[in-house]
């Protein structure tokens, strides 16, 4: 009898994370490391800081540069005309990245793809899974038209593969739950790589600010939470988010490093007396992983994390404080009074969806697969 792991065997499954900041591409860590683990042979396909992460998560994997496009925010509190103006360039960037899927597929021979919220990376002729958290997007305008613009392009994809708890509000609250899921839909659970990681050797610190995300706001970010540490006392970290960029220095107090691989990250999120990060969904997704709750700063104007801030800050699971209000010292205080939470698991309905695509492969027999 045919297993689920054997339908993998030799599989060439193209991976392509979305190139806004570093989350995506993090989170699609776990899921190489399933595909490996059944016997396929993925391929990773991005740009830039997301490329380096999984360049150097995966040294030996075939890598492919997939341009996308660059988002920038403004120095402001409201995105609104920065995404106004950028909006065309996002349109046109998913028919660009499916000329350019087209041209690569044309020789790479892949058996699937999975594509982390880049609309523009499926072909009718393999099974093509998206995986997202946002069905239904807070965006900063035309939301209910953008809304319905998502749901279209989701449904041309075989599975749409739900990143968070089945049941609400989860952990993305209203963006993954509500009325109208698209019948392609399944959820997956949280999807970390700290979950399956094995903690670094610890680096002791008091604090430990854990950033990424567009520029300059991830910059502005990094310069205020610098300021704040170096005079509350005690060791802390910084960690950069620019993988591309190493970099290893001390500023007075201060450890600053360019870029942490998973193992140490978990070491850093278990032992540090509080843990400082923006609202991003996968940086949520690697604290519950670890049963850590953190100060959460959203980037000001982003409307999904403006939103995740707001529903955290009634559900309790995490601090919240602006931006411009940043106050380390209460954070760390109400996190030394605040019980310990367990960590958040969601290999089984992960386990169940790739035994799906398993199905979805031998349905399809594609080219690999019948040679092998």
């Amino acid at each position: 009898m045919t297993t689920f792991a054997a339908m993998f065997k030799g599989a060439r499954i193209l991976v392509a994370p979305l190139d806004w900041g570093l989350g995506h591409a993090a989170r699609c860590v776990p899921l190489i490391d399933a595909l490996i683990a059944r016997g396929a042979l993925p391929i990773i396909a991005a740009d830039r800081g997301p490329l380096a992460l999984l360049r150097q998560e995966f040294p030996r994997l075939e890598t492919v540069r997939l341009p996308g496009v660059e988002v920038r925010y403004s120095k402001g509190n409201n995105q609104l005309w920065s995404m106004a103006r950028q909006f065309p360039a996002l349109v046109r960037s998913v028919r660009a990245e499916q000329a350019a899927f087209d041209r690569l597929r044309q020789h790479m021979r892949l058996d699937a793809v999975i594509s982390d919220q880049r609309f523009g990376v499926r072909a009718a002729e393999i099974p093509s899974v998206l995986i997202t958290h946002q069905v239904f997007p807070f965006t900063p305008f035309a939301q209910r038209a953008l809304r319905k613009l998502n749901l279209r392009n989701i449904a041309r994809f075989d599975r749409c593969w739900i990143m968070d708890e089945p049941e609400a509000p989860g952990l993305a609250g209203e963006l993954s739950h509500g009325d109208g899921l698209p019948a392609n839909a399944r959820y997956i659970g949280p999807v970390s790589r700290m979950a399956g990681a094995k903690p670094g050797a610890q680096v002791p610190c008091t604090i430990a600010a854990i950033i990424s995300g567009p520029e300059p706001q991830r910059t502005m970010l990094e310069q205020r939470l610098l300021d704040a540490m170096q005079v509350m006392p005690g060791e802390h970290l910084l960690v950069l988010g620019q993988p591309q960029q190493p970099r290893d220095e001390r500023r007075g107090n201060v450890r600053v490093r360019s870029h942490m691989n998973a193992s140490e990250l978990t070491g850093v999120m278990q032992s540090a007396g509080l843990v400082v990060s923006r609202s991003g969904y996968t940086t949520l997704m690697d604290l519950a992983a670890v049963g850590r709750s953190a100060l959460i700063i959203p980037t000001p104007g982003q409307a999904e994390q403006e939103y995740l801030g707001r529903l955290h800050a009634r559900t309790g699971r995490f601090i919240v404080q602006r931006q411009d209000d940043l106050d380390l010292k209460s954070a760390l205080q109400r996190m030394r009074d605040a019980d310990a939470r367990a960590p958040v698991r969601g290999e089984r309905l992960l386990n169940e969806a790739l035994n799906d695509l398993a199905s979805l492969l031998i349905r399809r027999s594609p080219p690999t697969l019948r040679r092998a």
